[in-house]
């Protein structure tokens, strides 16, 4: 092994266009020397870089991508092979990950027919030292080669892309995204480039550009952060980035990418719809225009303006009746149209007409084609000169991980859902603009729900919409939670929850919002946002509030463990697909001893409800499995058995999983006393905190050491946060609230 000769190069860690720069300069400076220092000469060998280098893109702790040229032939081969060699290990030696190869220009041409990231690559080649004739004319091969095959390569390339998008997601939706792998990321600018390079489309726009270089600064900073090649950014790691960067704090770090990403990501769809035309032979040379609504056609499978809406002073509501024209036929705008319009459409007049109020509506309620249009409109300004306070929740990231898309990304999600539940409502038009305006008070200080009703307010006033319709959105937006906290955070058999949802809900019209908007959110949110049970809990919530509504009484439901038998034997345990039924006799401890034990075999309690009756406790859990599957029937019943009668050590088995589980650095947690019209005979204790194994029996077990009688429980999870209600036999003054809630935090908080 030799050791470098040429002085190893310290590479800036800086980020921006000029460090990038700065160290493919150093870097090309120091590979000249080493390859002529081990004996390349000008003519016959050619160093050359692809990758990040071939780009002059270098970050930080980049690897080295070479390729070392020959002639041809065995001599030169084995000439090559022995510089190569020398070449390689200087640069090993010097600490660099490098992924090299020794090819003459027509090996390197072979390959590239086989392998896809050899084509791409080569696209990308550049000289270092040595022969430039070698390199131009493997370069202007490959690029023709490239050409001339584009129609057996593309549908590879974009197999694979579909295949890595799949796997890396969105990047403009990710919390903790990879800015080269993720759908909007810098491997599909590479992507764009090729596509370019076929000719089939126009290369990368300045915007979808400056979103690469965006990309690439916070590539740059990543690795100086974390000190090796890395391209993922991690929670812990935004606040460090954002300060290299200079964005002020982590949000606008992630705001960012998100941009950078939607732009690219709109790009590469532009550029493969261009790819579809290219490759179709029935459209080349199409041009005939089918008529799709008043000034809108259809030309090459796009949606372009007809000729007689090209006006100097275009109509404001064109741009909504072409998106809503687009979304019907599910159909793509063409950006040369977006571009148009995005110039010379005229502010909307206020209150807005009554076409585009009904275009906003066809938009909002023509389903998953939608979401394409829309955020079309938005990366060409339309969507802001409908809605300027849209500008204020576009990108804006969301910090609980159920949530896979940003805030403006969800508004339009739970629309689209909201749209599927049209006929479960009589007013679908409000529904979907519901859907759009439920969390447009996310990013301003206070709770969402009160901020943002007010801003839905006037933007339903700016739509031309009527006083009282006005008002039924305010609400629905204010309480688009009521349902969804209430039904997993309250005892759904106590009058008093049935009686406030009620009197807050006001009418059966509003109800019917308020249920399908919380479906659509849900399902706008994130597979961990909703399950069979929540459902089933909402809709029970429903059905006795619109009996309430429309009979004038409250007639909740029994609990669910009073209409439990009393079996011959004590103690009895029936465990069903999503619940759990214990009859036993009453001690101390029975609840923790219940949870606890369900714990020990990963199943969530999400209710408990109690009754004891003649020193008989009857208890019924819905339960759900914490990692999905099914338990050990068999086992949960038998350790269940143990435990209500204290043969079961569950203490000491939670504690041992504690022991071996990741320490959370969370908030810590907090208790909230709910006002007494919030129970009937009882006091509700919520405790907000990081879910952790064992929680619920912890503090069960720390409630009733403190000698509070718990009737029901009710855990609402959300990502890894819980919302724990404990509906707490009697009155309990400031003292006794106090020692209680003592007692609680100490349990919750993870030793």
């Amino acid at each position: 092994m030799t050791q470098p000769m040429a002085p190893v190069p310290v590479l800036s860690t800086g980020a921006g266009a000029a460090a990038r720069a700065e160290r493919s300069a150093a870097l090309d400076g120091w590979l000249a020397k080493v390859y002529a220092e081990a004996g390349g000469g000008a003519d016959g060998f050619a160093l050359v870089a692809v990758g990040g280098l071939g780009r002059r893109e270098c970050a930080p702790r980049s690897d080295l991508d070479l390729v070392l040229l020959h002639s041809g032939g065995a001599a030169a081969g084995s000439a090559a092979a022995k510089l190569g060699t020398h070449i390689w290990y200087q640069i090993w030696d010097a600490k660099f990950a490098l992924d090299h190869s020794t090819r003459s220009p027509e090996q390197a041409l072979t390959l590239a027919r086989e392998d896809l990231k050899v084509a791409m690559g080569l696209l990308d080649a550049r000289l270092v030292a040595g022969d430039s004739g070698l390199l131009d004319r493997l370069h202007q091969n490959a690029v023709a080669q490239w050409r001339r095959e584009a129609r057996q390569l593309l549908p590879v390339l974009r197999r694979l892309t579909q295949d890595r998008w799949k796997a890396h997601g969105e990047l403009a939706f990710l919390l903790e995204g990879d800015v080269k792998e993720s759908r909007g990321g810098l491997r599909d600018f590479g992507v764009l480039r090729g596509i370019g390079f076929a000719g089939v489309a126009d290369g990368p726009r300045p915007a979808v550009r400056g979103a690469h270089r965006t990309l690439l600064d916070v590539r740059d900073t990543l690795h100086a952060v974390r000190g090796r090649r890395v391209d993922r950014l991690l929670a812990q790691d935004r606040d460090e980035v954002a300060e290299l960067l200079d964005l002020g704090d982590r949000d606008e770090v992630l705001r960012r990418i998100a941009e950078a990403a939607r732009t690219i990501a709109y790009a590469s769809d532009d550029a493969w719809r261009a790819v579809e035309r290219w490759a179709a032979p029935s459209t080349r040379g199409h041009t005939e225009r089918r008529p799709l609504a008043r000034d809108v056609v259809e030309q090459h499978g796009e949606v372009v303006l007809a000729r007689t809406a090209v006006t100097p002073r275009p109509e404001p509501t064109l741009p909504l009746r072409v998106a809503a024209a687009a979304a019907r036929a599910e159909l793509p705008i063409a950006h040369a149209t977006l571009e148009w319009l995005g110039g010379f459409a005229a502010p909307m007049p206020q209150p807005w007409p009554a076409p585009a109020r009904d275009a906003l509506f066809t938009l909002l309620g023509s389903g998953p084609s939608m979401i394409e249009v829309w955020e079309a409109c938005d990366r060409y300004g339309l969507v802001v000169n409908w809605l300027p306070e849209w500008a204020r929740v576009r990108s804006l990231p969301q910090h609980n991980p159920v949530h896979l898309f940003t805030v403006d990304r969800h508004l339009v999600e739970t629309a689209r859902q909201a749209a599927r539940l049209s006929r479960d409502v009589d007013r679908p038009d409000l529904l979907v603009l519901c859907g759009l305006l439920h969390d447009v008070g996310k990013g301003l200080p206070g709770d969402h729900s009160i901020v943002g009703a007010p801003i839905a307010a006037g933007i339903a006033t700016r739509l031309g919409l009527s006083p009282a319709e006005v008002e039924q959105i305010q609400k629905v937006v204010r309480l688009h939670l009521l349902l969804p906290d209430t039904a997993t955070r309250r005892d759904l058999s106590d009058p008093q929850t049935i009686a406030t949802v009620a009197e807050a809900v006001g009418d059966a019209s509003t109800l019917a919002l308020l249920h399908a908007l919380a479906r659509a959110d849900a399902a706008a949110t994130g597979p961990a946002a909703w399950s069979d049970w929540k459902g089933r809990l909402i809709a029970d919530l429903v059905r006795h509030v619109e009996r309430a509504l429309d009979t004038g009484v409250v007639e909740p439901p029994p609990s669910p463990a009073a209409a439990l038998p009393v079996p011959a034997r004590l103690p009895d345990v029936h465990l069903e697909a999503d619940s759990v039924s214990v009859t036993a006799r009453d001690r101390r401890g029975l609840l923790a001893a219940v949870a606890g034990c369900l714990s020990l075999h990963r199943l969530d309690v999400v209710t408990a409800d109690t009754v004891t009756l003649d020193g008989v406790a009857r208890m019924v859990c819905a339960v759900q499995p914490r990692y999905g599957g099914e338990p050990d029937r068999d086992a949960v019943v038998s350790d269940l058995r143990r435990a209500v009668t204290g043969d079961l050590p569950v203490a000491e088995r939670l504690a041992a999983r504690e022991r071996s589980a990741r320490r959370s650095t969370a908030a810590p947690p907090r208790v909230v006393w709910q006002p007494a019209s919030a129970a009937t005979d009882a006091t509700v204790l919520e405790l907000r905190a990081t879910d952790t194994p064992g929680l619920l029996f912890r503090v069960a077990s720390a409630l009733e050491d403190v000698g509070a009688d718990v009737r029901s429980t009710r855990i609402s999870t959300l990502g890894g946060d819980v919302v724990d209600a404990f509906y707490l036999a009697g009155t309990w003054e400031a003292d006794a609230r106090a020692r209680v809630e003592a007692a609680v935090v100490q349990a919750a908080t993870p030793s």
